[in-house]
């Protein structure tokens, strides 16, 4: 792993406000990050008021919201999205309201960030009330001050969110499954979880990442978003985003996956080694944030996009079947939406790569727009393939991971 994947708090101290912004493109709808997390004295206190205050139970996908919510994230969002706001995102992808007071009204949002509840509790709550939120383990995470109490329209948000309302997607499943009610609302974060001590080296906010661009002099910065371990062609897409840009954040979801995938520790440690061994010395910082996959293919490109310039990316790689799940999305669908929106709309732009491979008479990886050759001499290369492979004990070429990158892997399915 290269030295500057991670950041003393010392060294973040070191720069001032001012230089996270300069030389960087802008937080999403603001002109500076809006961290909804306290500390100090703050905190102590919030803590202690929210010990007698109703409880309210966030679902995994609620919690890694609510610590996007605290790190700045998702600014310039100040809470759970109320009615029209939530409205608004699912019409049209634009904040309605603008939060509670207005003050971003108009901003550019393609997915709704809800709370949910049951009926029964709803009904003992009213507008203006704090709740407290807290995880599965009954560990206080936040407060919300409710502004909204109101029946969300799930068919609309899914089709909207997923492009679907079939229940077998894994997304449309977790909507429909969630409370009847949702609560909208600014929030008091208390904390990020377990991700800056499970994770260390990697977990970073907005404004470290931010910190690290500017210690390394990077002023164009492309994410290369991932829930897998990195093969041979996201090694490619890294390295062509490297000849355009400063550097690339390797930008590796640490939340909850679906059945089957890699954990996020396998996947740390395989990145890992792939960058220690097959990247020039700081081009790539490797780090992780908090959410879950909503498995949203074309609308999470979007998502992935706006969170990624709060955290100082100016570029996002899109390639084949970004964030998608089965058979819902076409392979290209997440290039294709970002011409849908208005130009302004993200700062952050996608760096759109075609359906990349190995090439046996090439003799290294290419594209679909830049090889000649026939597909009999192509080694096309997917996460899912790999899994599959490496579940089954095959033996996976090197044409298709690097030797070191296996050898994590295996280390893990065989249960070394």
């Amino acid at each position: 792993m290269t030295d500057l994947s991670t950041l003393s708090a010392q060294n973040e101290q070191a720069f001032s406000t001012d230089d996270i912004y300069s030389d960087l493109v802008p937080p999403h709808g603001s002109p500076t990050l809006k961290p909804l997390v306290l500390t100090g004295d703050e905190l102590a206190n919030a803590l202690q008021t929210a010990e007698n205050l109703p409880k309210i139970t966030l679902s995994s996908r609620e919690r890694g919201d609510l610590i996007m919510l605290g790190i700045g994230g998702f600014t310039p969002l100040d809470g759970f999205m109320g009615q029209a706001d939530y409205e608004g995102v699912i019409a049209s992808m634009t904040l309605a309201q603008g939060g509670v007071d207005g003050t971003y009204q108009g901003v550019f949002f393609p997915i709704p960030i809800t709370l949910s509840t049951d009926t029964a509790t709803a009904n003992t709550l009213s507008l203006g009330d704090s709740v407290a939120l807290v995880d599965d383990t009954d560990a206080l995470m936040g407060v919300l001050i409710i502004s909204d109490i109101y029946t969300p329209n799930k068919p609309a948000e899914c089709q909207a969110t997923f492009g679907t309302t079939d229940p077998n997607h894994v997304g449309v499943a977790q909507v429909l499954g969630s409370g009847d009610v949702y609560l909208g609302g600014k929030v008091q974060v208390f904390s990020q979880g377990e991700f800056p001590t499970d994770y260390p080296e990697i977990y970073k906010t907005p404004a470290q990442t931010r910190a690290m661009f500017k210690q390394k002099g990077w002023k164009t910065v492309s994410a290369f978003q991932t829930r897998n371990p990195m093969h041979r062609s996201h090694e490619y897409l890294a390295k062509i985003a490297i000849e355009i840009c400063d550097g690339v954040l390797v930008h590796s979801l640490l939340g909850k996956l679906k059945a089957g995938d890699i954990p996020a520790d396998v996947r740390q440690e395989a990145i890992g080694v792939l960058i220690d061994n097959y990247f020039k010395k700081d081009t790539v910082i490797q780090a992780g944030y908090p959410l879950d996959m909503r498995y949203a293919g074309p609308k999470e490109a979007l998502l992935h996009a706006l969170f990624r310039q709060n955290y100082g990316c100016s570029h996002l790689i899109i390639g084949r079947d970004h964030a998608g799940v089965g058979d819902y999305y076409g392979a290209f669908d997440a290039q294709k939406i970002f011409d849908t929106i208005d130009k302004d709309a993200l700062i952050t732009k996608p760096l759109k790569i075609d359906w990349t491979f190995y090439c046996h008479r090439c003799g290294g990886m290419a594209s679909t727009k830049t090889c000649p050759h026939d597909s009999s001499q192509h080694v096309k290369i997917s996460g899912t393939a790999l899994r599959v492979a490496l579940s089954n004990g095959d033996d996976i070429p090197e044409t298709f991971s690097r030797p070191e990158v296996l050898a994590v892997l295996k280390r893990y399915y065989q249960g070394v």
